[in-house]
């Protein structure tokens, strides 16, 4: 056992990096493949394309991670409703915020929206606009849809965010306000909570501040919003959940699949 980790780590030592790289994808490819068994290669309605999904996470969920775009079980779940549920895509001209803009989605809406599609972030240099969500500086109504996926639970004031996001938007828009929500009743909130390792065992992630619980469409309402819940069954099939890789294992940290949380006034 010893000799041979020796002989590996000798091997990658005189061996040009690039070799060292496409062993390592092709070892990888190898291990996706693996997971895959007999079943035929998944389907994503992000870019449209078959491939086998590898592994994203952590810990790494198989099947998650689309090899084309990049979509994530989320994305695809949110394309689905966005293409079947909403007006996103019926041509008529509408002034779009998306908050911390995934790139499976980004480089699709700047083709479809152009210049009525803003991309907002508070730290992110590849935003268009640089953006504090606590404090919008936006007027009122001013967007016909506002997209924020797994961002409020980062915020410290998550509460006011809402209220932001409510406030910008126009009366007959709606928001699309995901987050990882846990197998429990009440949102989990410790301030006192600062390292990273503490956040991980409280939380789930280094950078979370908070685990919410079933209460979160209660404090999306008392924003303002009234909310929908919409689940992956009522977008797809059986067989389409299964082929899209809808649904995330994410059982370790004790959370939910993913669900849509659609916000109007």
């Amino acid at each position: 056992m010893k000799l041979t980790l020796f002989v590996k780590k000798a091997l990658k030592a005189v061996m040009p990096y690039g070799v060292v790289v496409l062993y390592r994808r092709n070892k990888v490819k190898k291990q996706i493949i693996k997971s895959y068994g007999n079943e035929p290669e998944s389907y994503c309605p992000v870019c449209g394309k078959h491939s086998y999904f590898k592994p994203y996470g952590n810990p790494p969920r198989l099947k998650a991670g689309c090899a084309h775009c990049g979509s994530s079980e989320r994305h695809r779940l949110s394309w689905l409703f966005f293409k079947k549920r909403t007006n996103l895509f019926d041509q008529r001209q509408k002034k779009i915020l998306h908050i911390a803009a995934e790139p499976c989605f980004e480089s699709r809406f700047k083709k479809i929206f152009g210049e009525n599609y803003i991309t907002a972030d508070l730290y992110s240099p590849d935003a268009m606009v640089k953006m504090d969500i606590t404090n919008i500086q936006y007027p009122e109504r001013s967007f016909d849809v506002v997209i924020c996926n797994h961002v409020l639970e980062h915020v410290s004031d998550d509460l006011k965010a809402m209220r932001e996001f409510y406030r910008i938007l126009k009366e007959d828009g709606w928001a699309v306000l995901l987050v990882p929500v846990a197998d429990m009743e009440k949102t989990y909130e410790d301030f006192t909570i600062t390292t990273e390792v503490g956040r991980l065992k409280a939380f789930g992630q280094e950078d979370h501040v908070r685990k919410y619980g079933r209460d979160y469409t209660e404090r999306l309402k008392s924003a303002g919003f009234k909310v929908s819940i919409i689940k992956n069954n009522e977008l797809a099939t059986s067989g389409e959940i299964k082929s899209m890789c809808l649904k995330e294992d994410n059982g370790i940290w004790g959370f939910l699949e993913t669900e849509i949380y659609y916000c109007t006034k």
